[in-house]
């Protein structure tokens, strides 16, 4: 009897493609992790409250809801390489943008930098992972994506060395006890040498990304369409709509990128609870995105022998078990239990991608994946509401106890919520209930 043969996870006819590809993720990755704690950053250098600091996030996740349908669209008349190259081109306006952001000490400016940036990085998005999926066998393709954002916590550790140690030690705020007291000439000194601070990490990252963009604009790279031709684009929502893996699978994606996002930007926020500084702080972020990587690469292995529905469920019921911890230990004991959900966080973003596309056609896949980068806006909207529950009690992050602790601790009931329907949905994909 002859034994079946399992298809390479990557061939050699597309390993060059696939690490180009691969190396997006990285780059977005770093835009992710630079950004994090500039909410904190902006907060103290521009007086705001946690839930006014928290329209870094709205503009930066914001930008993936209004352009990953166009981006789906466009890539679908086009090809992947178009897709690709828009991205790279909007990434780096957007980061560009903070010369005159900062100039103007504006911070509206600021975000809209960011809005612009993350047009970008919803076209890469759209088109990279769908990409990477049709870059092999189908049978491996969960496997593949997994592989590819292996590396994208590589960045996200790239970006926080370049937060810490290029714009968290750099600025004056943040070794100022009470800013609000000092008077107005050194506010106004202190903010600009700030924003300067703040924006020389962007302005070299649109640089680096022209030259991405001149090399994905030299290589060939493989284009791949359905055989049966293009369907409608009415046709294809249809289906969508009517296909419940892949609904649910949206909803588990909003969900995921919400709590993903909350655990590391408001990690700042809780270390603040507890007396440690952001600097400080930085370092714990440092253990988490560690810890990310190595799930990340613990899971990609583990998915050759456990469902990916199961697995999903698994890592979720850990993540829970972590965020009681962190919202009910008021101690370091929290903190170290809220740098531990990452490792669970490492798996979902990937396996969820790969399990609500696996039904679906390539062309099908194109405006399914703009969905699952759409959700990316629950990065947006999640924290915004989180940054209203800590400022419940005020603009600090421990004004009241609410069930005993303070409200910074008992905001992460929301990511709790998001790892307990995540958990439900990986349950539901191993027993085919959903699928």
């Amino acid at each position: 009897m002859n034994k079946t043969i399992k298809p390479p996870v990557v061939s050699i006819k597309v390993l060059v493609p696939f690490i180009l590809v691969t190396s997006l993720f990285v780059l977005w990755g770093f835009a992710n992790a630079v950004t994090d704690p500039m909410v904190q950053a902006f907060k103290k250098v521009l007086e705001l409250s946690n839930s006014q600091a928290a329209w870094i996030q709205m503009a930066f996740y914001g930008g993936y809801f209004c352009m990953a349908l166009p981006a789906a669209i466009l890539m679908r008349k086009y090809s992947y390489k178009s897709c690709i190259l828009i991205g790279l081109g909007l990434y780096a306006v957007g980061a560009l943008l903070f010369y005159p952001a900062a100039m103007s000490e504006k911070f509206w400016f600021f975000c809209l930098g960011l809005y612009v940036l993350t047009f970008g990085l919803a076209f890469l998005e759209t088109a990279a992972n769908p990409y990477i999926l049709a870059l092999g066998a189908k049978e491996t393709a969960t496997q593949r994506l997994n592989l590819a954002q292996a590396f994208n916590p590589v960045g996200l550790i790239l970006g926080l060395v370049v937060a810490q140690q290029f714009v968290l030690k750099n600025l004056q705020s943040d070794d100022i006890t009470d800013f609000s007291s000092l008077d107005e000439a050194s506010k106004i000194l202190i903010k600009t040498s700030d924003l300067l601070v703040i924006r020389d990490p962007y302005v070299a990252l649109g640089l680096l990304i022209i030259l991405v963009f001149v090399l994905f604009a030299t290589i060939k790279m493989p284009h791949f369409k359905d055989q049966g031709g293009l369907p409608s684009i009415r046709s294809t929502f249809s289906i969508l709509l009517k296909d419940r893996n892949y609904f649910l699978g949206v909803l588990a994606q909003f969900l995921n990128v919400g709590a993903m996002i909350m655990c590391w930007t408001y990690i700042y926020q809780y270390a603040e609870a507890i007396d440690i500084n952001s600097v400080t702080t930085s370092y714990y972020q440092m253990s988490a995105f560690i810890l990310f990587t190595i799930g990340r690469a613990i899971g990609t292995y583990l998915l050759r022998f456990v469902s990916s529905g199961k697995l999903l469920m698994y890592f979720s019921l850990l993540a829970m078990v972590f965020v009681f911890g962190a919202i009910f230990m008021t101690g370091i004991e929290g903190l170290y239990s809220l740098v531990g959900v990452s490792f669970c966080m490492s798996l979902m973003f990937p396996t969820i991608y790969g399990i609500a596309l696996e039904n679906l056609t390539e062309e099908q896949s194109k405006i399914g994946s703009a969905g699952l980068v759409m959700a990316i806006v629950g990065s947006a909207l999640l924290p915004k509401l989180q940054g209203l529950i800590i400022d419940i009690g005020g603009s600090g992050v421990k004004d009241v106890q609410i069930l005993g602790v303070p409200e910074v601790n008992i905001s992460f009931v929301l990511p709790l919520a998001c790892f307990f329907y995540i958990a439900c949905f990986g349950f539901g994909v191993f027993k085919s209930k959903f699928i």
